[in-house]
């Protein structure tokens, strides 16, 4: 019944809003691990008002990115080159993170920059490896570019806000930057098992299901009190500061 729905000519309009809130559910939970990420390259920069510029700048070069992945998925997709290519870009965030010298706390590090155009490609490029992803996922969804691109659109919209939280819990919660460098891994070895034989790859429901597995285990331990207030302190600091600069 659906499908006759569906394929009706005077139903477009209704296929569309069916297909809309699935395609916004994807990239919600396909921007988590992502959102994850770029949160982690943020804080190379290690001044909370220069994070907040660099994920803005970063999303905005990286929204530009995504809308011309998705007008050309169709020849994007024909070459596995361009996968091995964020397959390899992803893995080598996540060599870097884990073979970088560990603080007094005995954490990793992702990334340091010393200054903001640094960290803004970085941010851009990072988003754009983990489309070729989300973005073939959805282009099997719907067939519409229009609805894709929209689609898109509120995806990055979602990770901007879900990266600003991250940031303020990457400080809270031990284990959680290691477990979003793993979601990272998972995703640069899907990527490749696709290009090197897409009979391959997993199914979308056990991804979904090991990522949640590692946010569990991200979540699972607070830092130490006092650390967390110190976090919680600085970030009321700077708010303050920009607000008296404003005035």
């Amino acid at each position: 019944m659906l499908d006759q729905i569906l394929n009706s000519p005077f139903n477009q309009g209704l296929e569309a809003l069916l297909l809309l809130p699935v395609l916004i559910a994807l990239e919600a939970v396909l921007s988590a691990d992502n959102a994850i990420a770029l949160a982690a390259i943020a804080q190379g920069l290690e001044d909370k008002k220069l994070e907040r510029q660099a994920l803005n700048l970063g999303l905005l070069v990286a929204y530009v990115l995504r809308m011309l992945l998705i007008l050309t998925a169709t020849w994007v997709t024909k070459y596995w080159q361009f996968e091995v290519l964020g397959a390899a870009y992803l893995l080598w965030l996540v060599f870097q993170y884990f073979t970088s010298d560990e603080d007094k706390e005995h954490h990793h590090h992702g990334p340091r920059f010393t200054n903001l155009w640094q960290a803004i490609p970085t941010i851009a490029l990072t988003d754009l490896a983990f489309s070729l992803d989300s973005v073939t996922t959805a282009i099997a969804v719907s067939k519409q570019t229009w609805l894709v691109l929209l689609g898109g659109t509120i995806g990055v919209i979602t990770l901007r806000f879900m990266a600003g939280l991250f940031i303020r819990w990457l400080g809270e919660y031990v284990h959680l930057e290691d477990a979003g460098y793993c979601t990272v891994a998972l995703v640069g070895v899907r990527l490749m098992v696709r290009a090197i034989n897409p009979d391959l790859v997993p199914p979308e429901w056990l991804m979904v299901s090991a990522i949640a597995l590692l946010f569990l285990w991200g979540f699972s331990k607070r830092t130490a009190p006092d650390t967390a207030t110190e976090v919680e302190v600085q970030e009321v600091q700077i708010d303050t500061r920009e607000q008296v600069e404003k005035r």
